[in-house]
């Protein structure tokens, strides 16, 4: 849903507001609340935040996190999962995690929600393309469809079970197939 303000916001003004759930994104100028999780989206974002860390987090190669504010060019928006590689994760002064991440991800993965437009899901995955990620994922669970997107390449559609999904280069250890991400939600 997009909330019209009383008054335009400018980005600097949107992120002095408290944050609420479920997450509200910044984009075109408009606040849009993103919709709440329901069951399968949230099976399959805490089984593949889990897989992704279990396997690239100890090799400090990269690391998932589900629900972060990530803040570049003229948006602000909470992808269901980011993936940072390890030199690219904002840090503080003490060398631990930053609050803010004002950066695109290197991965971005979004999980469709029943009342959510695909459309909008599509132009963030395309936004952050545009900042440098290497690679976004849609996730249709109702159609059980994952649409892989790479800069300047064409949409991969991958529908069929025993695909092997492809990940970004630093992700190459991640072996999962259309059917390992749907077996989550069994």
């Amino acid at each position: 849903m997009v909330q019209t303000p009383s008054k335009s916001l400018t980005l600097a003004e949107f992120l002095q507001l408290p944050e609420q759930k479920p997450a509200r994104e910044y984009i075109n100028g408009q606040i849009i609340d993103k919709p709440m999780p329901q069951g399968k989206h949230s099976a399959i974002q805490g089984e593949f935040t889990a897989t992704i860390n279990s396997i690239i987090k100890p090799k400090r190669i990269a690391r998932a996190f589900p629900e972060l504010r990530c803040t570049f060019g003229d948006r602000s928006i909470v992808p269901d999962i980011v993936v940072m590689t390890w030199d690219h994760i904002p840090r503080d002064e003490n060398g631990e995690i930053a609050n803010v991440f004002p950066i695109a991800p290197d991965w971005t993965i979004e999980i469709l929600s029943p009342d959510q437009s695909q459309t909008k899901v599509t132009k963030n995955i395309l936004y952050c393309l545009q900042y440098g990620t290497q690679m976004g994922w849609l996730i249709d669970p109702d159609e059980q469809t994952i649409f892989i997107y790479r800069p300047k390449q064409e949409i991969e559609v991958f529908d069929r079970l025993d695909l092997k999904l492809p990940t970004p280069s630093f992700g190459e250890k991640i072996n999962l197939t259309v059917q390992d991400v749907f077996a989550w939600l069994l």
